[in-house]
């Protein structure tokens, strides 16, 4: 990456590769989102708590590359887009996930979209 190298997949003095860019960058965003500890995400990520943590620390980089795109609130365009592959899917008038994973109580709580849907207030 072009703005901290943190997040660039690097080899050990073995020649062994160490973890992705894309597991740094899941962890710190899975705690960002969820507002989980390191702990609960070093399983998920497999990386130890303290490098999970470490992503945390350098968050400032993920937040500053995906917040653009993927760390802000959805738009008229975004849900517009959304219904229209969901109805090409089969799935007319769906925001959200076939298998339920993603209707857990605790994502709802937090989710500001599902909020306003509640609240009959949505793009």
């Amino acid at each position: 990456m072009e703005y901290d190298d943190y997040f660039v997949c690097k080899e050990d003095t073995l020649g062994k590769v160490g973890l992705s860019s894309y597991q740094k960058c899941n962890a710190a965003i899975r705690m960002l989102a969820y507002g989980i500890p390191g702990d609960l995400v070093d399983e998920y990520a497999r990386m130890s708590e303290s490098t999970c943590l470490a992503s945390l620390y350098n968050c400032e980089v993920v937040i500053a590359v995906f917040d653009p795109e993927y760390l802000r609130e959805p738009n008229v365009m975004d849900t517009t887009w959304l219904l229209a592959i969901n109805a090409d899917r089969g799935f007319p008038g769906m925001v959200g996930s076939i298998n339920c994973s993603h209707n857990d109580i605790n994502v709802l709580q937090r989710s500001s979209v599902f909020g306003r849907l509640a609240e009959s207030n949505c793009p």
